[in-house]
């Protein structure tokens, strides 16, 4: 299965695995999951650790460029066509980056891995359940 990372699910499994709920673990865990990354997640973790939200060990572009090399993600690049979709996803918010999430999901045909409610109740595009 090819799955996209919520940006919390991510950071969750570096930092806080007990956080995941078994079934997400699993298939975090599981040989047949491809993992995919934005760089949408990435921009999201450095912004809350320099906000004070998400505590590191060292500078956060450190710290993920050692976590994006300790475990390797595929890249989902934000392209045109994300940029153009993120519009049309179906959310009921207008939070920038769940919408570039949700549209990378679409576009690239993953299934996205999160545990955001508001996510999950979207629309045009696939979510784990």
């Amino acid at each position: 299965m090819r799955l996209l990372l919520d940006t919390h699910i991510w950071l969750w499994a570096l930092l806080e695995p007990e956080r995941l709920e078994p079934a997400t673990a699993q298939r975090l865990d599981s040989a047949d999951s491809e993992l995919w990354l934005s760089p949408i997640s990435v921009w999201e973790a450095h912004l809350l650790a320099e906000r004070g939200r998400l505590e590191l060990d060292r500078p956060a572009a450190a710290w993920l460029d050692d976590a994006l090399r300790r475990v390797p993600l595929r890249d989902a690049p934000v392209t045109r066509e994300v940029a153009f979709r993120s519009r049309t996803v179906g959310l009921d918010h207008e939070d920038p980056a769940d919408r570039f999430l949700a549209a990378t999901a679409a576009v690239y045909d993953l299934v996205l891995l999160t545990a955001d409610e508001r996510l999950r109740q979207g629309s045009g595009y696939q979510v784990f359940d």
